[in-house]
């Protein structure tokens, strides 16, 4: 028996590795060591982007220090990738001339998870370390730029990005204001300058069709998240839009752009992204299950285990579990989904759809939040092997 065991992180508690090994784990208790387990963490864009897409094309990672999501030195990994190792199907999602695959992971560098719960705002946290990123990818040759954006803490428009490669905002009183972060909006009285280096082509990895503005925009559907009360959202909303509109017009570029899909991601960073260097969206989904060839992994297994912290509707939505699961149905794989937290219409719309499917808590019932956390790999272990076992009786 081949059994995949495909799993995204589990937020605050596993990566997506060390969620496959727990798998692994469960599996090779009740089945013992003769059976052939694949081991493919998965990655939405967000934290482990970088690491799983670079080992697993035979890359190498470099630490460098820049500015972290509260402005504060932090040392952010930098992947470097050669074209010639991924196949062809995977270049075609980024084309672009030369072999140098720089990878930046924004979880890393901008992410919700290094901001203290007391300090999580999108007023207080900055996209400079992104920026800042890129610009050491672009002096250290790199020919294409991969930019993974799940996981944000900020709502800035890539604002502090741009800031770092050289776009200025400037206050009425004709100074400049550095550190930009969305305290400091109110003061913005305009553009100047431009991007200062020759950036590669950046391909940005985003599952999301959210627009920048509006009840699906950054601010009304991510900003909750990131710290923003109700009574913030439409002000934050309205001076988004003024800002955009004035970037468009410093850059010569159609305000249209505010409404393109996928702009809402990550607090706008790819609608800054694509106004200034004219960066480009690709499916993270699809890149990722290319670029890791989970395609003749999923038709190899017999079974594929997948899972993730939380599996609710917003996973129908093209995360990588779901997608995992669309695949393997495809190819009449039975596929498990294991999840921290489990909403029931969304488990009940797998069962109606995927008969041969299932969903399961690996949370036991009475159990706290923080001790699910901290128990999560012991968690989805014990329950892999149950559910292991109980398919064992039925079989037999």
């Amino acid at each position: 028996m081949h059994v995949l065991a495909a799993f995204d992180k589990f937020k605050d508690s596993m990566t997506a590795a060390a969620a496959c090994q727990a798998a692994a784990a469960g599996v090779r208790t009740i089945l013992g060591d003769a059976i052939t387990i694949t081991e493919a963490p998965l990655t939405d864009g967000g934290e482990g982007f970088c690491s799983i897409l670079t080992h697993s094309a035979g890359g190498h990672i470099e630490q460098h220090k820049v500015s972290g999501p509260l402005g504060e030195e932090i040392d952010a990994p930098l992947g470097w990738v050669d074209a010639r190792n991924l196949s062809a199907t995977t270049n075609e999602f980024i084309p672009f001339s030369g072999r140098r695959i720089a990878v930046i992971e924004m979880a890393s560098v901008a992410g919700l998870e290094q901001v203290p719960n007391a300090q999580r705002h999108p007023r207080n946290c900055t996209t400079t370390g992104v920026g800042e990123l890129i610009r050491i990818a672009t002096a250290s040759n790199a020919d294409a730029i991969l930019l993974g954006i799940g996981g944000s803490a900020t709502s800035d428009l890539g604002l502090g990005a741009l800031e770092s490669l050289g776009i200025k905002c400037v206050a009425r009183n004709g100074q400049t204001i550095s550190n930009t972060t969305p305290e400091q909006w109110p003061f913005i009285e305009k553009f100047e300058g431009s991007i200062d280096i020759e950036v590669p082509p950046i391909y940005i990895a985003c599952d999301v069709d959210n627009p920048l503005l509006g009840e699906r925009g950054a601010a009304a559907v991510y900003g909750p998240q990131k710290g923003l009360q109700p009574n913030e959202i439409e002000p934050f909303d309205k001076l988004s839009k003024t800002l955009a509109t004035q970037l468009c017009a410093h850059c010569n570029r159609p305000s249209e752009l505010m409404n393109v899909p996928g702009n809402g991601a990550a607090g706008g960073i790819g609608f800054g992204l694509k106004v200034s260097c004219r960066a480009e969206f690709v499916s993270g989904f699809d890149l990722v299950q290319s670029w890791l060839d989970l395609k003749t992994k999923v038709v190899e297994a017999d079974l594929v285990l997948t899972g993730e912290g939380k599996f609710d509707q917003s996973s129908l939505a093209g995360k990588g579990p779901y997608s995992l699961l669309e695949q393997a149905h495809r190819c009449g794989k039975q596929c498990i989904i294991f999840a921290g937290a489990v909403d029931s219409a969304a488990a009940d719309t797998v069962s109606e759809l995927f008969p041969k499917s299932a969903v399961y808590t690996i949370t036991p019932e009475n159990c706290s939040l923080p001790e699910a956390l901290a128990n999560g790999a012991r968690n989805l272990d014990v329950k892999v092997s149950e559910v292991m076992h109980s398919a064992q009786l039925h079989d037999g």
